[in-house]
């Protein structure tokens, strides 16, 4: 799989530094460079990028205004020296947020991530089934020395614990503990999944009640919101939210 990029970034040097780094991955190809998000716009108008990679600080339009603009963005990796800018990059489903001055092993992850998510997209769509089997909306979990096939619809919440998942499934008393990150947990989940911490994935249709900075999951399961997340989270409590 070759991807083709977009690199926009309005300071010549760093622009000059992804061009340089996407010339080191193999799978990865530049469609152009951009320096300035009117320019990527104009780019993108008549011909097409899978992937682009964007500062967010720039004069005119911002990065992170730009994509919100696209009807159908490319992939997208931010990259920016102000770290506040990460949640509200994730808001938009950034595949990785890049913070400067960030060397070639960071790049060559976020590549990676891209070419995974692009990998997963493909074979989404590209028939509902896969090898033969027909698709459905479930996981399999590797705990102690079985194989668990998961519902996702069922799973209430995800918990991190150092590098062990503890997965809380409806109508289950106890988790599932498997070896996995939270970041890969959080990548195979559909939209109705939320991180509201570090070390919490919740099902939102599986929420009770939110008191303050706590979702109530059942009577005994209050769960922290970090304030990382606080923003995106609220966002998401407008949309649903009926009232003064």
């Amino acid at each position: 799989m070759m991807i083709r990029c977009l690199a926009i970034d309005d300071e010549p040097l760093a622009l000059q530094q992804i061009v340089a780094y996407i010339s080191k991955v193999p799978f990865l190809q530049l469609a152009a460079q951009c320096q300035s998000a009117l320019e990527a716009r104009a780019f993108l108008e008549h011909d097409t990028a899978d992937a682009i990679f964007c500062d967010i600080n720039m004069p005119d339009l911002n990065g992170m205004d730009f994509v919100k603009s696209l009807a159908v963005p490319p992939l997208v990796v931010f990259t920016t020296a102000y770290s506040e800018y990460a949640v509200e990059g994730f808001r938009v489903n950034a595949v990785d947020y890049l913070l400067k001055p960030f060397g070639l092993q960071d790049f060559q992850r976020a590549a990676n991530r891209l070419k995974e998510r692009l990998e997963n997209n493909a074979l989404a769509v590209s028939s509902p089934s896969v090898a033969g089997f027909p698709a459905d909306n479930t996981l399999f979990l590797k705990t102690d020395y079985r194989i668990v096939k998961v519902s996702i619809p069922d799973i209430r919440y995800v918990e991190g614990m150092s590098e062990y998942l503890k997965v809380w499934v409806e109508g289950e008393a106890k988790p599932i503990i498997s070896l996995l990150s939270m970041k890969k947990m959080e990548e195979r989940l559909p939209g109705n999944f939320m991180r509201i911490h570090r070390s919490y994935i919740i099902n939102l249709d599986k929420i009770r009640e939110v008191n303050k900075n706590r979702v109530i999951m059942d009577a005994d399961t209050y769960l922290p919101v970090g304030d990382m997340y606080k923003e995106a989270f609220q966002d998401y409590l407008d949309t649903k939210f009926l009232g003064k």
